[in-house]
């Protein structure tokens, strides 16, 4: 597997090539067949002048879809082990996906797992003297409502892209998704031929969207009925 490392706005030294070459074997182990492993970092510059955190974007290229991880750290060292921890998951993901094709055990789901309250999955639930501490404040937790402070104002800036894509099911979609990390996967359902998108739920593993113009309900109706815009 061929490993390339550039740089935009940092300096990439030995040290961290030989850092992230050594790293990378446990990629190629999980992924042999793949043809090539790029490594890109960057950092970002602060208005004030001051250097900002480090970037780091791996692309994962093979005779399959490509597998994508990036992460931002302190330093470049820091942002390459978030960013390679994410990248060898998705890796795990994809290759246990390809045991399940081939009629070997599938992993748990999360459906499943809950059903035997966890306890498969070695999860233990908190006890009674910890839920009460819990209550009483004696250990802290984090309120979701608090006031957050403000961030900084900066306009908002859209991509935009397009791509060919080939029609596919729906779990093929949510593989495609779960590779490149995304929380979202448009595609063309091969079943239906309606544009559709995968996405993730909370409180589910996932939905799917799909547009047809001779469903009975508009998306613009729904979304106002929703956002208390009509009756």
């Amino acid at each position: 597997m061929d490993i390339s490392v550039t740089g935009r706005n940092v300096g990439i030294t030995d040290r961290f090539r030989e850092y992230a070459t050594e790293k990378a074997d446990k990629v190629a182990s999980l992924a042999p067949r793949a043809l090539a492993l790029e490594i890109k970092v960057s950092r970002h510059n602060e208005k004030s002048g001051a250097a900002g955190d480090d970037r780091v974007e791996l692309t994962l290229i093979g005779p399959g879809p490509l597998v994508r991880a990036e992460s931002s750290g302190s330093d470049k060292y820091v942002a390459f082990d978030l960013a390679i921890g994410r990248l060898v998951e998705r890796v795990r993901r994809a290759k246990d996906r390809s045991k399940v094709h081939r009629g070997q055990h599938r992993p748990t789901s999360l459906h499943e797992a809950s059903a035997d309250d966890f306890r498969g999955a070695g999860i233990v639930p908190a006890d009674a003297a910890t839920l009460e501490q819990v209550r009483t404040g004696a250990v802290q937790v984090v309120d979701a409502d608090a006031e957050q402070p403000e961030d900084e104002y900066c306009p908002v800036v859209i991509r935009k892209k397009v791509f060919a894509s080939d029609p596919m099911t729906v779990d093929d979609a949510l593989y495609y998704m779960e590779l490149v990390g995304h929380d979202f996967y448009l595609f063309t359902d091969s079943e239906t031929g309606r544009p559709s998108v995968v996405y993730r739920r909370k409180g589910w593993d996932y939905g799917v969207i799909g547009l047809d113009d001779n469903a009975p309900v508009r998306q613009e109706t729904e979304m106002a009925i929703r956002g208390g815009l009509a009756v």
